[in-house]
């Protein structure tokens, strides 16, 4: 079973997105910002990992430098999901490294799409 972690400060989305997800069959892990992010990564080393930008502790670009600097970390499959919509952080995530850039609100589908590609291929 493939592992997920969603990283998410707002308490609705982290609970709906993982549900959806494990409906899916994902195991899912959940945290509610990006140093819990970080440390829930390092401990569950998860498949692939959703993550928020505005967050407290760590915002989601920290999430994704700190991950990508670490060897264990550094090719987890990562994506942004985010309310920001402009297009300096959509450039700013995906050149480190994101590999996908979803923008709340999300339709349901893009979501699972985006995770199945980085997932089963």
């Amino acid at each position: 079973m493939k592992k997920i972690l969603v990283t998410e400060d707002e308490a609705d989305l982290r609970a709906n997105v993982p549900r959806i997800l494990k409906a899916e069959g994902y195991e899912v892990i959940a945290a509610a910002n990006g140093a819990a992010g970080v440390e829930a990564a390092l401990a569950q080393m998860p498949d692939l990992i959703v993550c928020d930008i505005t967050m407290p502790e760590m915002d989601g670009f920290g999430v994704l430098f700190s991950l990508r600097e670490n060897v264990t970390t550094s090719k987890i499959p990562f994506i942004f999901l985010t309310a920001s919509t402009r297009t300096y952080d959509r450039q700013w995530g995906v050149e480190p490294g994101a590999n996908d850039y979803i923008t709340k609100p999300f339709k349901l589908e893009d979501l699972l799409a985006a995770v199945r590609k980085r997932l089963d291929g």
